[in-house]
């Protein structure tokens, strides 16, 4: 990818902060809302490694097939799941996304440089362009969808207790719109700058 180290840095810590949230989210959701907030933490945490500068971290050359291998797991984890909730076909597309970019920057893949790790490379970019321009007309949409989403439920009104009205801070809908605002966003910008 191209661009600077603190773009990475930032996109890093993004998509750390916004997995280790997801986690967090699993202890106090049960079924289809657990497996969605796994699926979620496991995005934003691989999205996280994969935005780690080059010039802290150069990856060896069996991450790639490691990262592919797990999102692929993902993938049809994902693909199991769609069956009862639609949302999972999102993270179809996701992990999908992260084994293409995988494979598209693996040693031999197709460039030289590193998804995530802005700054790395000087080899044209990488992937089959139909299927990276699909991807981001996908997570553009998927953007504005979730961010118009977001607004109704960011200014509900706040209930006459002053706390949040489906519980701790770890239930509350309108954070977990924000992050999978925030994973869409960043998976738009790491496609972007394949």
């Amino acid at each position: 990818m191209h661009g600077s180290a603190m773009s990475g840095w930032l996109l890093m810590a993004l998509c750390a902060t916004t997995g280790a949230y997801c986690l967090l989210r699993t202890r106090g959701e049960t079924g289809e809302g657990r497996r969605t907030a796994r699926a979620e933490a496991l995005m934003g945490f691989g999205m996280a490694a994969m935005a780690v500068p080059a010039a802290v971290v150069t990856p060896p050359a069996w991450a790639w097939a490691v990262y592919a291998a797990l999102f692929g797991a993902a993938s049809l984890r994902a693909l199991w799941f769609s069956r009862r909730s639609g949302h999972h076909l999102h993270h179809l597309v996701g992990s999908s996304a992260m084994v293409y970019m995988a494979l598209t920057m693996a040693p031999g893949g197709g460039a030289a440089a590193h998804c995530g790790h802005l700054g790395h490379g000087v080899a044209a970019a990488g992937g089959v362009p139909v299927l990276t321009g699909l991807l981001l007309a996908y997570y553009a949409v998927y953007v504005l969808r979730s961010g118009a989403r977001l607004i109704p439920v960011a200014s509900a009104p706040v209930p006459a207790g002053g706390g949040p009205a489906g519980g701790s801070w770890t239930t509350r809908p309108e954070m977990a719109l924000a992050c999978r605002l925030t994973m869409g966003m960043a998976m738009f910008a790491m496609l972007l700058a394949l």
